[in-house]
């Protein structure tokens, strides 16, 4: 059982990377992806008798790429056409070169990165942005099908076939693997930057499982941001994107209890915000606000938002005035059912929870929120601050219903017992 949690473990930490690096070893998403998984099932069988490899990773990237090369070997048999053999050729090649890059793969800062190239793959630019996005979710953050079409609010036949589409639309346009030139860049960039921004959000507010927070995810959201900023050091929208993942992920200590319970933001102990990452995202939304001007973009925008609240030694002194003002130059520059809804909750905080239920009431007749947990949530919440018992039981029985995760589930039953009680 204790090799079971530590392959559990291995697997949560490191199979984005190790899918990453099979992706560009092997030239196939599909392929990389069976073999990743026969690498773990044989560490399965493998690891409680032999012991845990020093490397774990390493270990499984040999012989995930071992099982890949023996299945190319296998099909060649039958279908010995030139250009498989040469590439089979060149893989036995690349495998000595592999080694080294595996014994020296801990410098976390490298340009050349997999992750980085593969996030860059995914964004290429024949590809829909739908498909983009989901795409490297399910390839860098291992997230399941289900979990994506949730995540997108679209049915799950859908999103399965939008992810087959992608991976054919690379194997047949032959994209490389690679970070592009510098004068490519740009036209990937926006795309790169919003998948980077869900990864984090997927670490923040796990959509399903067990955990309220993955820091796993979080941790290399805030890693390949750091990258971004590298490759671009003068990119104002790049740099807003790193302080706003900063800026959320130093409330990460004061964000569930020892249970592991939510604990919402006005709750939060905020002596347990980390002041270091606090102080850095800081100054970097203040250099991005400069940098841009009044042309801000929205990770700009989204970025102070943070900073207000970062900045707040208590819940009451809050300037949520500021943070409508905020809310409304973002939704002239990126209108989303997501962004009215945020900035519904900072209208009650600012105005009354009235003002609040009155924005909602439009919202619910938006059909992208149908079936959001969040929406329900949010009235139940308004509700309960008016004193509407019976309304707001049912609003969070309603939210209840439809969440997936179970950090989530628990927070909304204990705000449900509440309202029955009360009521």
């Amino acid at each position: 059982m204790e090799h079971e949690k530590q392959i559990e473990q291995v697997y949560r930490e490191e199979s984005g990377r190790i899918l990453a690096t099979l992706i560009r070893l092997l030239g196939s998403i599909d392929l990389a992806e069976e073999v990743t998984q026969e690498a773990f099932a044989a560490a399965l069988g493998q690891w409680p008798q032999q012991g845990m490899p020093e490397n774990p990773r390493a270990w499984l990237v040999s012989t995930a790429r071992h099982k890949g090369v023996d299945l190319l070997r296998r099909r060649s048999r039958f279908d010995a056409r030139r250009d498989e053999l040469q590439r089979l050729t060149e893989l036995e090649q690349q495998f000595a070169k592999a080694d080294d890059e595996m014994r020296q793969s801990d410098v976390s800062h490298d340009l050349n990165d997999d992750r980085l190239r593969l996030i860059f793959t995914c964004c290429h630019p024949a590809l829909a942005r739908e498909a983009q996005v989901a795409l490297t979710l399910r390839t860098l953050c291992g997230l399941s099908t289900e979990e994506i079409a949730r995540a997108f609010l679209v049915p799950l036949p859908t999103m399965a076939q939008r992810l087959v589409r992608a991976k054919m639309k690379i194997r047949a346009a032959g994209i490389p693997y690679e970070v592009p030139p510098r004068q490519e860049m740009e036209e990937r960039l926006e795309a790169v930057r919003l998948v980077v921004y869900l990864v984090f959000n997927e670490g923040y507010s796990a959509s399903s499982g067990d955990a309220a927070v993955r820091h796993e995810l979080c941790a290399e959201a805030i890693r390949l941001g750091r990258l971004l900023c590298e490759l671009l050091p003068g990119e104002s929208e790049s740099r807003a994107l790193l302080a706003l993942m900063l800026l959320h992920d130093s409330r990460r200590a004061a964000r569930v209890d020892d249970a592991g319970d939510l604990i919402l933001l006005e709750d939060q102990d905020r002596s347990r915000w980390n002041q270091e990452e606090i102080l850095e995202g800081l100054k970097l939304v203040e250099w991005s606000a400069k940098k841009s001007g009044r042309n801000a973009g929205p990770y700009v925008l989204q970025a102070a938002i943070a900073a207000v609240h970062a900045q707040a030694q208590r819940p009451e002194g809050t300037d949520w005035a500021q943070i409508v003002g905020l809310y409304d130059a973002l939704l002239q520059l990126q209108p989303s059912p997501v962004v009215e809804l945020n900035r519904a909750a900072a209208v009650a905080m600012a105005q009354g929870p009235a003002a609040g239920l009155r924005l909602l009431d439009g919202l619910e007749l938006k059909p992208e929120l149908r079936g959001y947990y969040l929406l329900a949530a949010a009235r139940g919440d308004l509700l309960r601050r008016s004193g509407q018992w019976n309304e707001a039981a049912l609003c969070y029985r309603r939210a209840l219903g439809l969440a997936s995760n179970e950090s989530a589930k628990a927070f909304l039953a204990r705000r449900l017992k509440e309202m029955e009680r009360r009521r």
